[in-house]
């Protein structure tokens, strides 16, 4: 029987993600501005909200890895747990890029970066014998 794993529900976590990052980019600010050209207004920003709407932009360059790798390791036959599990801390990882890089630390954010990464490698991996 096929259920909604926890995996699963860490992909729509993580298509929420970019979302976020664009109402943190307009939170305040963007009332009374031309809706009809958001992108224009978006990258005349600076600031922690530029680094917001970056940040979006990373997140939803993200998200096919991290999708393909989850569908993938379904696929396989991942060990359930392994995988719920990395993808919680996939999602973790990712909000604590988001947080970082709007908070101006790119050192730190890089890391966190190169961490999620390096969980999605594992994420899809994991079933492979």
């Amino acid at each position: 029987m096929t259920r909604f794993t926890v995996a699963y529900w860490c992909v729509l976590a993580a298509a929420l993600l970019p979302i976020l990052c664009a109402l943190l980019a307009k939170r305040g600010s963007f009332r009374g501005a031309d809706n009809h050209d958001p992108r224009a207004w978006l990258a005349r920003q600076s600031g922690w909200r530029a680094r917001a709407n970056a940040a979006q932009a990373n997140s939803f360059e993200a998200l096919p890895f991290f999708i393909g790798a989850v569908v993938i390791a379904h696929q396989i036959g991942a060990p359930q747990a392994a995988l719920d599990l990395l993808a919680c801390v996939f999602i973790l990882l990712r909000v604590s890029y988001i947080a970082l890089y709007v908070g101006d630390s790119p050192t730190a954010r890089s890391v966190v970066w190169g961490l999620a990464f390096l969980v999605n490698i594992a994420i899809l991996l994991l079933g492979w014998r």
